[in-house]
């Protein structure tokens, strides 16, 4: 008879359970391009908060609530919806069951919050109203609920993906020991990175993404500085850096792992000194210098590198770092190099870490070092505030010729939910101008990750993710099923907004005077440093730009002269090792006309903050032209008012680094 009943209660509790002709599908999409937004939130009047899955499908059934006129205010970190006339931002809508509407949001984030990574539910909503997700598994994966900072790398052939603590169903503890997986390359039949991820997790008996690195001690046990070495014969070694955790958030041991395939577990291969000045971290790259393979690692800033050897890897005595402390010099007694005329002196030194982080902190608390004194002085370039860089990763770009940055900013409109963007023609910096491409409302968005891997159109399109989770914002509410977890976003370069000033070097002067230029003869250059930095320009058009020219004069000079918007090409100017002016998709010489870089009208009514007067000196003779942001002439020998050519942006950089990058021993 109990048996009987029992089937009859949940007979009676699956004829009641909907179907998805029971919902009321609301979709929510982004205006401009059309796609389902992930992460908004629908509330309703009595305060009931649903959210959209990773297709911005929302399944709502609501007893009481179905076959009447809803209230919805609708909210989204970075998006926004239109208000009504007594300024609720939100809809009524009819919500009948197997009913559907559309709502559009006009995204304020320059990029685009694309799915969610990880987590249960991802395409929850979805599959209840009967849609076809695009992963294989869109509702649970490896039982994981939530994962912390991904680290990635390709490896023989796959990506290995690996997280911090990750959550289970069946208990509040879960894996605390570094889960991972794999996933096929876009380009080897894996998923497009627009549509997701296909991840194949690590698991053990029970089918929960498992430990890979299972070390001794108590605690848990973090990985970062994940790095491939690819030995002469082809053979490819994953190792990373690990430490142990103990409370508060202290690390009591850290070293060198190495992936075991067999196995699926990182093994120890060496420890490392608490006290190493340098040592593997962040999320590294690889990068050739003079002829030589380096890894450079940094978060986000990569200021150390090492040979890409295996046993250069595991010889901490073979890294450097690019720093302007002198040999040796580390901690409360660090001593800046500073050259003759007092400017930072930049060299690659081993055995002495780079001023970033605290040591910086303490060093300007010293008053041994000034606020604007280094290569990383990473500002708005709307407003020349400064952005403090928490962490991110630096990769290649190979559409805009440079390196580029996706930052996280400590203390900014959010305490750790504030994305920017940057760029570089060197890995090492300088880095100053940035745009922010996030926003988090009192919520965390930490430890982004670019995936290169995934570039598309030659690196016009560009991928990244991080952790949304509540911890550290001061929010109480956590975003159900979405918090602390992994959410992906794509990066449209093409975008005007993230057209930014890059410097403006001069060739063959090691020691100018700040914010000037060089004379007779010595050129201008947008490549990689070659001398003092005199200013900073776009390299590309944008709205209200103006393109300004380097003509030779009859004296053996150079001349700046600002053109139309006409005169001005509609594809970005780019340049190759040569320094010579290049087409960016065949690399081959462009027109000599071709601006040299893009300013802003000297007569600009409201110029931005972060722009300074271009001025032209002319010498007596009025043979030679020299240009300068300041408008106290450099030389003497100039003859009446300066001209005003244009509005540029100012350079806070004034260090002297060397033309080459050798290593100081």
């Amino acid at each position: 008879m109990p048996n009987c009943l029992s089937l009859i209660f949940v007979s009676a509790a699956l004829s009641l359970a909907p179907g998805p002709d029971d919902y009321f599908k609301i979709t929510v999409i982004d205006q401009e391009s059309g796609r389902g937004v992930p992460l908004v939130e629908l509330q309703t009047v009595n305060n009931i908060r649903v959210y959209t899955d990773s297709a911005g499908v929302v399944a709502f059934h609501e007893p009481g609530l179905m076959d009447r006129q809803v209230f919805f205010r609708v909210s989204s970190h970075g998006y926004e919806f239109a208000q009504d006339g007594f300024g609720y931002p939100g809809v009524r809508l009819q919500v009948t069951p197997g009913g559907t509407a559309v709502l559009k949001l006009r995204r304020i984030n320059i990029a685009q919050r694309l799915y969610r990574m990880t987590g249960a539910g991802i395409y929850r909503d979805s599959v209840l109203v009967g849609d076809t997700a695009p992963t294989e598994r869109p509702l649970l994966n490896g039982m994981v609920l939530g994962s912390d900072s991904v680290v990635n790398a390709v490896y023989r052939g796959k990506i290995y993906w690996f997280w911090g603590d990750t959550n289970k169903p069946s208990y509040p503890l879960g894996n605390f020991h570094v889960p991972g997986a794999t996933s096929i390359l876009p380009a080897a039949g894996g998923l497009d990175p627009e549509v997701g991820v296909n991840l194949e997790y690590f698991v053990d008996a029970d089918g929960f993404a498992k430990p890979t690195a299972s070390l001794p001690g108590k605690g848990p046990t973090w990985i970062d500085g994940v790095v491939v070495i690819t030995e002469a014969d082809g053979t490819e070694h994953l190792l990373a850096k690990y430490v142990k955790i103990k409370p508060p958030l202290t690390v009591y041991e850290r070293g060198l792992v190495e992936f075991d395939d067999r196995r699926q577990q990182f093994g120890k291969r060496m420890p490392i000194p608490l006290d190493a000045p340098l040592q593997p971290t962040g999320h590294p790259l690889h990068h050739d210098d003079d002829g030589v393979r380096y890894i450079y690692f940094g978060h986000p800033f990569p200021h150390v590198r090492v040979r890409a050897t295996l046993h250069d890897l595991r010889d901490l005595s073979q890294y450097e770092a690019f720093t302007c402390l002198k040999q040796g010099s580390r901690g409360a007694k660090a001593e800046l190099d500073r050259d003759d005329e007092g400017r930072l002196r930049f060299v690659w030194r081993r055995d002495t870490p780079p001023v970033v982080g605290k040591l910086r902190t303490q060093l300007i608390q010293q008053k041994k070092l000034g606020k604007d004194e280094g290569l990383i002085q990473l500002q708005d370039v709307a407003t020349g505030q400064p952005v403090a860089a928490h962490g991110g990763s630096v990769y290649w770009n190979a559409y805009r010729q440079r390196w580029v940055a996706i930052i996280l900013e400590s203390y900014g409109t959010s305490l750790l939910g504030e994305i920017w963007y940057a760029e570089s023609s060197s890995p090492l910096g300088p880095w100053v101008y940035a745009r922010k491409v996030v926003t988090h409302d009192k919520y965390s968005f930490y430890n982004p990750k670019q995936h290169p891997m995934f570039d598309k159109d030659g690196g016009r399109t560009i991928f990244f993710e991080g952790t949304y989770t509540h911890t550290f914002s001061g929010n109480p509410a956590q975003t159900p099923r979405y918090d602390y977890n992994q959410i992906m976003y794509k990066l449209d370069l093409t975008d005007p907004r993230l057209a930014l000033p890059v410097p403006v070097y001069q060739r063959d002067v090691v020691h100018a005077e700040p914010g000037s230029t060089a004379a007779a003869g010595e050129q201008f250059s947008l490549a990689e440093r070659r001398g003092a930095i005199g200013w900073f320009a776009l390299d590309r058009p944008a709205d209200g730009a103006v393109p300004v020219f380097a003509k030779p004069n009859a004296h053996g000079g150079m001349v700046l002269r600002v053109g139309a918007p006409s005169d001005a090409s509609p594809d970005r100017t780019e340049y190759d090792s040569n320094d010579r002016k290049t087409d960016g998709d065949t690399g081959q010489r462009r027109d000599a006309n071709r601006p040299l870089f893009y300013g802003l009208p000297a007569d600009l009514a409201d110029p931005p903050e972060t722009t300074v007067p271009l001025y032209e000196f002319v010498n007596v003779a009025g043979t030679l032209r020299r240009y300068s942001t300041q408008n106290v002439p450099a030389k003497t020998d100039v003859q009446g008012t300066p001209k005003v050519v244009c509005r540029v942006w100012s350079s806070p950089i004034d260090a002297s680094f060397p033309l080459v990058h050798g290593l100081d021993r």
